[in-house]
């Protein structure tokens, strides 16, 4: 029987949570216009400079990821503005549906976890007019890490803003807002930093805050949130007890070191894909641009994503997710961000074997796990 209270948590987002963030967050009401809170908010402020590795300014905002992307758009663009969205999976087509509420985009889609082509970039900005161009870095229903750097040196080239959502690369993946070009850059508290879903924030450079809008977002107002966040404050009520886990967080981050957690979150996919390929499964997308914090793997023939997932999550107590859309029943997930352990990987892969053995799948028993401990 599922125990929520006793599991190996391994979505791609939300993540599991440390019990130190967990902690962080059982304490008394504060006051958030205190002295106290305002400490709290001037520490956020350079631990996140420090996840998003930049001196650009930035913003925490109550709300989801999706909160944030809308934020970016909204305070960039408006009705009249033209902006070029890149897809090649969900999230990069649900900034075109987001894009529409705001500005006049254009969708540049590609094929599900395959490359962008660079030359039909290239082609498209020199087309039309865009002031801003969007791109899902890390893009999670594929498993998809996108080229942020030269796709960000061809929206340079044209002159327009590029907004980068970074939602599950950053603190997983190398960002480097600059070097990329990228004039917005996106992050979720529930991915790579391990903290409870519900906040989200943004680096912003100084010609993309001196461009925005006033008029286009209210609760959303990234000056606001910027100017605010500066003298240690925020412009409305925000979630005070999520503001304390996500500072404890940060804090683990920066005491392992940004590099570090790269790395092992790096290694650690180098032995889900070895763990994968053993099992003489395949990866979804071209491994040659898979992801480092997911892996999205095809089901083989004969196996149901209900029944596999629930045997995982009910018997094994290991919790993997599906997929989306046209991939749904056809494609799993595994998340390996945050604070995700070689513990974790090799539970879970040993339970992905035993569930696996009894749907009658044939493979090497035990092949999955010894490629994980060669690595760890």
């Amino acid at each position: 029987m599922f125990d929520p209270q006793d599991n190996v948590f391994m979505l791609p987002g939300p993540v599991k949570i440390h019990r130190r963030v967990l902690d962080a967050m059982s304490v008394p009401s504060m006051a958030h216009r205190s002295e106290h809170f305002k400490a709290v908010n001037e520490e956020l402020r350079e631990l996140l400079k420090y996840l998003f590795q930049t001196d650009y300014d930035v913003a925490l905002f109550s709300g989801s990821g999706t909160a944030a992307v809308e934020a970016s758009v909204s305070n960039l663009l408006r009705k009249g503005d033209k902006v070029l969205n890149l897809a090649n999976g969900k999230f990069g087509e649900r900034l075109n549906e987001l894009s529409k509420v705001f500005a006049d985009p254009t969708l540049l889609k590609f094929d599900w976890g395959k490359s962008m082509d660079l030359g039909a970039l290239e082609k498209a900005m020199a087309s039309g007019k865009y002031r801003a161009v969007t791109l899902c870095h890390n893009e999670t229903s594929t498993g998809v890490t996108n080229p942020a750097k030269e796709i960000g040196q061809i929206v340079k080239k044209h002159g327009a803003f590029f907004i980068l959502d970074g939602i599950t690369s950053v603190g997983g993946i190398p960002v480097h807002p600059k070097e990329y070009g990228a004039d917005v850059v996106i992050f979720g508290s529930q991915k790579c930093v391990g903290a409870p879903a519900g906040l989200a924030g943004i680096c912003v450079s100084p010609e993309a805050l001196a461009a925005m809008y006033d008029d286009t977002s209210y609760y959303l107002n990234i000056k606001k949130h910027v100017k605010k966040l500066k003298e240690g404050d925020t412009p409305w009520t925000p979630a005070i007890p999520l503001f304390l886990a996500m500072r404890e967080a940060l804090r683990m981050l920066k005491e392992e070191g940004i590099e570090n957690r790269l790395e092992k979150t790096r290694q650690l996919a180098e032995a889900t894909r070895a763990g994968v390929e053993a099992l003489g499964l395949q990866l979804y997308p071209d491994p040659k641009i898979a992801s480092n914090t997911l892996t999205a793997i095809n089901y083989p023939e004969g196996i149901k994503d209900k029944e596999f997932r629930n045997m995982l999550r009910d018997r094994y107590g290991v919790i993997i997710a599906g997929a989306q859309d046209s991939i749904k029943g056809k494609v799993f997930r595994i998340g390996h961000m945050g604070m995700c352990s070689w513990t974790d990987l090799v539970a879970t892969f040993g339970a992905i074997e035993a569930t696996l053995s009894r749907m009658d799948y044939k493979f090497e028993k035990g092949a999955s796990v010894a490629e994980i401990v060669k690595r760890m």
